[in-house]
């Protein structure tokens, strides 16, 4: 009975990874730890990572920072760059011996969680880890009520921007209704450049201060009938209805400014930003769902990663300002088509024919749809569908150059 008691209080222990590659060191903590904690200990960085990669049930790591083969810098690098939520959010106590400031400012910004002396009483360094599995305890609870809450309101309680789900949601609803009436509906992923070495230079509280600022800035400049939402840590996604795809790309335009002019401070350095946008749309890129629209957009992204960053990317490669001066020039006038029947030049607006049934398919949609006066739309909307602004852009671009 009382070896089953004993089997049962070690299923209820916490789990932690002592990484040190000294037996002696490894001995001692397991000694102080062992009656609170289960422990598994390694001799290197490179067998601790090994171990965090295939045993699910550690709950936080204790390193030292001198090691052969890896590293405690490096083991800690991995785990915070992680992509595996389980291996990343772990909390990391430093097993310090006499490292110096630097490495200490060092470990920090590399997202270590607290420091114990290898000298450290039983009682401290058993009231350190209680501390942090506490923490972690909590900050799961509150990610599960958060996803509870996200997943019943259109708005994330700590961005203040809409939630993924919502953004789909709403994003269906739009794209339908743009099918409906031959519109247009755009994305844009905004990628913040170099944002690992932002975390590695600086830390992880300060990269999440620039995503916060970001997330303001969107906030104020998109339209009341656009969509903003956090998609992770450094990307956001902007849908944007009634938009064609350079009307998407002259305002990431704007928000590359408005970027480009931000300068933080931390602890005297000054810190610019910039940023990668990949935009797609819903005529432009003749795609069946949100999903797959976002996606394109995120590869744009990466296309624009891959040249070096702080570039807007469309369907036919870096967009720049000739592009949107090119496309503005081309936008027709109504007003002038009239004035040319007025005068006697209908040629002249013979030539701007399928820009001009782009712009008046829409209003005289609505004609018929209010005074149902017997239009007969089929035919134009085929001829709208064949000779859409798409054509003019890819023309566009091809004489620019731009791909």
């Amino acid at each position: 009975m009382g070896d089953q008691q004993t089997v049962a209080n070690m299923t209820t222990q916490p789990k932690i990874l002592i990484v040190d590659d000294s037996r002696m060191v490894r001995a001692s903590l397991t000694k102080q730890l062992r009656n609170r904690f289960q422990i598994r200990e390694e001799a290197d960085g490179e067998a601790g990572w090994e171990a965090l990669l295939v045993d699910p049930s550690l709950q936080c790591v204790l390193t030292d920072l001198g090691m052969p083969r890896l590293d405690g810098f490096g083991l800690l690098e991995r785990i915070r760059s992680s992509k595996v939520p389980r291996i990343s959010e772990l909390p990391v106590i430093i097993i310090s011996g006499d490292e110096d400031d630097v490495a200490r400012e060092r470990a920090l910004k590399l997202g270590a969680n607290d420091f114990a002396s290898k000298g450290a009483g039983c009682a401290e360094l058993t009231a350190r880890l209680e501390s942090l599995m506490h923490l972690v305890e909590a900050r799961h609870e509150l990610a599960v009520s958060r996803n509870a809450l996200a997943a019943q309101t259109p708005v994330d309680p700590v961005s203040g921007l809409a939630t993924p789900s919502y953004l789909n949601l709403n994003a269906e609803q739009q794209l339908s209704l743009a099918r409906r009436h031959m519109g247009d509906i755009s994305v844009m992923v905004v990628d913040i450049d170099h944002y690992d070495q932002l975390v590695e230079w600086h830390g992880h509280h300060v990269a999440e201060l620039i995503t916060r600022k970001l997330s303001k800035i969107l906030a104020t400049k998109v339209r009341r009938e656009d969509t903003v939402t956090q998609i992770s840590g450094a990307r956001f996604a902007v849908l944007s209805p009634s938009t064609e795809l350079l009307g998407c790309c002259a305002f990431a335009m704007r928000l590359q400014r408005a970027m480009e002019k931000l300068v933080m401070t931390y602890r005297d350095e000054r810190i610019r930003i910039t940023m990668t946008i990949g935009v797609s749309s819903s005529l432009n890129d003749n795609v069946q769902g949100v999903e797959e629209l976002i996606e394109i957009a995120a590869q744009r992204v990466q296309q624009g990663v891959d040249a070096g960053g702080n570039r807007i990317v469309g369907d036919q490669g870096e967009v720049d300002y000739a592009v949107i001066e090119l496309y503005l020039k081309q936008t027709v006038s109504i007003d002038h088509v009239l004035l040319q029947l007025k005068i006697g030049t209908a040629n002249e607006a013979m030539e701007r024919i399928p820009d001009i049934a782009r712009a008046l398919l829409p209003l005289l949609e609505l004609l018929e749809e209010r005074l149902k006066c017997g239009l007969s739309l089929a035919k134009l909307k085929d001829y709208v569908r064949q000779t859409s602004a798409g054509d003019k852009l890819r023309g566009a671009a091809e004489r620019l150059n731009v791909g």
